[in-house]
């Protein structure tokens, strides 16, 4: 059975391997990732990750699984900075308090999709402009949701976390091996 990963996140490659799957192959889809008007993180995030699991082509016997992160700070959604100064504008309006990140899995085996949420609390420490500076400075803000990245440098800055540090990163572990034992996927040495 093939495992098609419909993402292109490489830290997401890396939290399957963990446990102990291999992606066959990558095809991150490409797909309108603005929010519609009004649309509120968690549902937006859920959609975001279905409608990527849908948009790859895959035959039959491929499962494909995507996902989808989303920073959310009351009903505001982060998504990835387009660049510095909106990662800029991020980092401060998380500065010194508590945000939530939304992770959606969604796995798609030809017609059938199964799909879970997670949704943990976040709390990022006051931050001067000298670690703001620096952090941006150090370009790891790119292409994260929320302009910031709880595994690399900015884990500095997290000095609580309620929830799946998983999720934070960017694949619910427990939650992703779930559904990919729904679909029949073999894990743990296990038979399709």
């Amino acid at each position: 059975m093939r495992l098609i990963l419909g993402s292109g996140s490489p830290r997401r490659r890396e939290l399957l391997a963990q446990i102990g799957v291999l992606v066959d192959e990558v095809r991150p889809p490409e797909i309108d990732e603005t929010p519609a008007k009004g649309e509120l993180p968690r549902p937006y995030c859920r959609r975001m990750a279905i409608e990527k699991a849908r948009a790859v082509e895959a035959s039959t016997e491929e499962i494909v699984l995507s996902a989808d992160t989303t920073v959310a700070l009351g009903r505001r959604i982060y998504g990835k900075p387009v660049d510095i100064g909106e990662a800029a504008t991020f980092l401060h309006a998380l500065s010194g308090r508590r945000h939530r990140v939304v992770t959606a899995v969604a796995v798609r085996l030809g017609d059938r999709l199964w799909e879970r949420d997670v949704e943990s609390v976040v709390r990022m420490k006051r931050l001067s402009d000298t670690e703001v500076n620096a952090y941006l400075a150090s370009g790891d803000w790119k292409g994260k949701a929320g302009g910031y990245s709880i595994q690399g440098p900015a884990g500095a800055f997290i000095p609580w976390i309620r929830g799946s540090y998983t999720g934070i990163v960017g694949l619910p572990l427990a939650e992703t091996a779930g559904l990919l034992q729904a679909a029949g996927y073999p894990l743990y040495g296990g038979d399709a």
